[in-house]
């Protein structure tokens, strides 16, 4: 029996440690891949993550976190690379490691399973730094939608002691050098859509409630909440045409950073919907990566 354990643990390991080239044809030749690792130790596929390296060699490679979305209830850790695909390889081209998470959906788990599963998977990649070569000390995030407020959320709630926000109710190690938040929600108690009666609607899904019923429940979940001036910089992004996330909520963030004294800029794109290839486009692109070449490099 002792034997039988020694094998399987030798054999987990080296299936954890093999490498292949991504599936997506828009990453750059030569990038490798560690896919479908496990964060958490158990054996649910919400809790895998892939690391995508630069095919140059180095010691190590700052990190980006890739937060994907879909409401909270749909999509995985594939999501919106689609139409990020300059950008994405960009971030491969520039020497920048990206690490792609995924988490519970709110039909099977109720916020803050969502919020515990990003801090949990940022420790994991911050514990095993050395074994995937990755700079633990320069860490961004990327969230697009729901993703985007999960992002922010960690963020800003990353110098705070919110035990429920993580799943051993210890505070992580890691610290977050610079938030890139593409529309996300920030503030539930005025984002459109709260007032739904309907029980399946995303907001009420994530929460268990409606946002009338549970105002105290919309605030804890809010990004907002945690504004304060030792929060990491924010690169918000924005559609001028958004019709699922109201863009007062990228404004409202952007301001309440800016009373608190925390560098961040806005970019509204113009005439951009929800999501898209506009998110893409040349001027966000290199915006984006002057921000990360500035607290990552």
């Amino acid at each position: 029996m002792k034997k039988l354990i020694v094998l399987f643990l030798l054999f987990s390991n080296c299936a954890i440690a093999q490498t292949s080239t991504p599936k997506q044809p828009f990453f750059p030749k030569g990038t490798v891949l560690y896919g479908d690792i496990n964060y958490a130790g158990d054996t649910l596929k919400k809790h895998l993550l892939d690391i995508y390296l630069p095919p140059v060699v180095k010691s190590s490679y700052p990190l980006i976190v890739w937060v994907h979305g879909g409401a909270w209830m749909l999509n995985d850790k594939y999501a919106d690379m689609g139409y990020m695909t300059e950008t994405l390889k960009g971030f491969i081209d520039k020497g920048y490691a990206i690490a792609s998470i995924d988490y519970r959906h709110s039909t099977t788990a109720p916020f803050p399973a969502q919020i515990q599963d990003c801090n949990r998977a940022v420790e994991f990649l911050y514990q095993h730094a050395a074994k995937y070569k990755l700079d633990k000390d320069k860490i961004a995030l990327i969230g697009f939608s729901a993703g985007g407020h999960l992002a922010s959320l960690m963020g800003l709630s990353n110098n705070d002691n919110i035990k429920a926000f993580y799943a051993d109710g210890k505070k992580p190690s890691f610290k977050i050098k610079l938030v890139l938040d593409f529309y996300g929600p920030s503030d539930f108690l005025s984002i459109k859509g709260n007032e739904s009666t309907d029980p399946n609607s995303p907001l009420t899904l994530l929460l268990g409630a409606r946002v009338f019923d549970r105002p105290d429940l919309a605030k804890i979940a809010s990004p907002v909440t945690y504004v304060d001036k030792n929060d990491p910089p924010f690169l918000i992004v924005q559609g001028e045409k958004d019709e699922s996330v109201n863009p007062g909520q990228s404004i409202s963030l952007s301001l309440h950073l800016k009373l608190a004294g925390v560098k961040n800029e806005l970019i509204i794109v113009p005439n951009a919907p929800h999501y898209g290839v506009m998110f893409d486009a040349e001027d966000v692109r290199n915006k984006v990566f002057a921000w990360l070449d500035e607290y990552l490099k």
